[in-house]
């Protein structure tokens, strides 16, 4: 098991945002270098405790995505090597957690799709029958499979706040709010770039969904990020279909009524639950069997999903 990452130190290059779990850092005008900690959060709280190798999976992980699911929408990748644009001594916190990705302006929404009624899509459908303004039918269990995945966007919190499922209107006028100077002059509106959002997630998920499960995974649920290019060309951006981004579920234990086992941070939620926390900042330190079960979950989806070991970090 690797030296757990929890905040990377590159002088030599320009840091211009620290994320929950990424580190940016600007390469150039059309380049930005995004190093993967270790860092997990949960209910929008940074824990103080790093996961041992969790950085490496979600970069490897994200990697496998992007190449299988490159057919579907671009995506950031540059094809640059992170150890190129840093200097040699700074090179062991940029190799297996990093990427070069393009500059782009990200959408003010998160993409969700959900296959299965779990997480806030659950407690929601109990208060209303619905998620995000979709009506379900009713009778559902907590954990059930849906007639066919749905779109449910959510606003983007701030540091220290909880993400807001939205409607699809509303996500298309928070995105006219954030973005009409940046698609002024491309013949792209809001509107139509969070159509196209939802069509590129939900064909994500779909496809991706269907590859997991032939490796006994089912991926309940993902986020996807959106970027667009000076043109208005949506681009996938950030992360895609990871453990922290996902519920993945093994096959074989999964059943309707519970919150099933799962490969990524649900693990950590669930145990969260159990304790007198409420869920703000500073968040409770884990346990080191929490800690190594957490990585050792993380490993096992990456190997599970793309069918073999990870690479040595």
């Amino acid at each position: 098991m690797s030296t757990a990452l929890f905040e990377s130190n590159i002088p030599s290059l320009k840091q211009v945002a620290r994320g929950k779990v990424r580190d940016i850092y600007s390469v150039d005008a059309d380049h930005l270098l995004i190093v993967t900690s270790d860092r997990l959060s949960a209910f929008d709280v940074i824990l103080p405790n790093p996961i041992p190798d969790k950085g490496r999976v979600l970069t490897a992980l994200a990697l496998f995505w992007f190449d299988r699911l490159a057919h579907v929408i671009p995506n950031q990748l540059t094809g640059i090597d992170p150890e190129s644009v840093v200097r040699p001594e700074e090179r062991d916190q940029v190799r297996g957690r990093a990427l070069v990705v393009k500059r782009l302006t990200p959408l003010p929404i998160e993409a969700v799709v959900r296959g299965y009624v779990i997480g806030s899509g659950w407690k929601e459908y109990q208060q209303t029958g619905s998620i995000c303004g979709i009506a379900l039918p009713s009778g559902l269990q907590q954990a059930a499979r849906l007639p066919a995945p749905i779109f449910t966007p959510a606003a983007k919190a701030e540091a220290g706040e909880h993400d807001e499922n939205i409607s699809f209107e509303q996500a298309q006028a928070r995105t006219a709010d954030f973005l009409e100077p940046a698609l002024e002059g491309s013949g792209v509106t809001a509107g139509e770039l969070v159509t196209q959002a939802r069509d590129a997630a939900l064909q994500l998920y779909s496809e991706a969904a269907r590859y997991a499960a032939g490796r006994g995974i089912i991926i309940a649920d993902t986020k996807f990020e959106f970027g667009i290019d000076t043109a208005g060309r949506l681009h996938l951006i950030d992360e895609a279909l990871t453990p922290d981004s996902s519920r993945f579920w093994p096959a074989d234990s999964y059943r309707e009524g519970i919150s099933p086992p799962s490969y990524d941070k649900q693990y950590v939620r669930d145990y969260l639950e159990t304790l007198d926390w409420d869920k703000t900042a500073p968040g409770p330190v884990l346990p080191d069997a929490v800690i190594a079960g957490t990585s050792a979950k993380y490993r096992e989806a990456y190997e599970r999903l793309v069918g073999q070991a990870l690479p040595p970090g």
